[in-house]
């Protein structure tokens, strides 16, 4: 019988590319997306069944087109700043809606799930690098709906006997290596695309937000990891819960932080374009200094990333950016 896996935000930017390893790995998705920001067009590797994670109704629906040996979760609002003015939104459809989620699994006996999480759950930095053990202390309602969401797996697994693997990502950036799927979203609050945007001239000027933050050059500092890499780590997990129980948390990074005036840079190096910005306001909600210790993810999921280099992430965007897409 044709493995089946239920991807939950399938239509958006790392769920499309989920889809797409699955199906080159002899896997069925099926994806459930709403489509609020997900796009029907990224749907082409298995059919789309739109449903709502806050309507339990429609979750009974998608999960009839089972049985399913897993749930790969990424449906979630994630923009941090939003989440700091409207937070109440936030717990509803992270939290609430993936007890719903949960809950539908139950009722149609699915008892594994992939959770996309977030380096957002740790906050502030302490150590140079954060690998699982970093505390965590999320300072913005996404983090705390993410971090929510992990105890609620954590007690399942002890309750229910559930199997889990969250995998905390730090920045996903790049696109397809065919450029046939990348990511877009409306509004676009991601860096590197919004980078690329400003590059092709389409009239918006990037905003850096501060550059006043204690980093080397001012900007903020993030860990890019291809959107390609984060999908091997979800694959790698499936075969992981087939043997482990229990709830399991990894972090998934390339290990080296990138400023924003270095992001700009490489993406002008990349494109052969000026990136043209303009100083803004620091968000509410960020941290200056975010990189991953994916030590664990290597050495126990068997992971290991393939695109380490910024640059090349960066032109894998470009490609897809520079043609005609949804």
């Amino acid at each position: 019988m044709t493995r089946r896996v239920l991807v939950c935000g399938g239509a958006g930017y790392i769920g499309s590319h989920m889809a797409k390893w699955l199906a080159a790995h002899g896997v069925a998705p099926v994806v459930l997306d709403n489509l609020s920001t997900g796009h029907r067009e990224a749907v082409r590797f298995g059919p789309l069944v739109e449903a709502d994670l806050l309507d339990p109704a429609s979750l009974d629906a998608a999960f009839a087109q089972g049985p399913f040996e897993a749930v790969m979760h990424f449906c979630a609002r994630s923009l941090v700043g939003e989440s700091v003015q409207q937070p109440l939104a936030y717990y509803d459809n992270n939290v609430t809606g993936t007890l719903n989620l949960l809950q539908a699994m139950q009722r149609h006996g699915v008892d594994r799930i992939v959770f996309s999480s977030t380096a957002a759950v740790f906050g502030e930095p302490v150590a140079a690098t954060i690998d699982e053990d970093h505390p965590k202390a999320p300072i913005n309602p996404y983090g705390a709906s993410k971090l929510m969401v992990e105890r609620v797996l954590a007690d399942a697994a002890h309750a229910y006997g559930l199997r889990s693997v969250a995998l905390r990502y730090f920045n996903a950036a790049g696109a397809s290596a065919d450029g046939d799927i990348g990511e877009a979203h409306t509004p676009e609050t991601h860096l590197i695309p919004n980078v690329l945007r400003a590059a092709l001239g389409d009239g918006s000027r990037l905003k850096v937000f501060g550059d006043d933050w204690p980093t080397a050059d001012g900007t903020c500092v993030r860990d890019y990891i291809h959107v390609d890499d984060l999908a091997q780590a979800h694959w790698l997990a499936l075969d992981f819960m087939a043997a482990h129980a229990g709830a399991h948390a990894f972090n998934l990074g390339n290990g080296r932080g990138f400023s924003v005036r270095e992001v700009i840079a490489a993406a002008e190096a990349a494109s052969g374009h000026e990136v043209p910005f303009d100083i803004a306001p620091r968000r509410a909600g960020d941290p200056a200094v975010l990189v991953a210790a994916s030590d664990r993810a290597r050495q126990v999921l068997g992971w290991a990333p393939r695109h380490a280099d910024l640059q090349a992430i960066i032109a894998s965007a470009w490609r897809w950016h520079c043609q005609p897409r949804f």
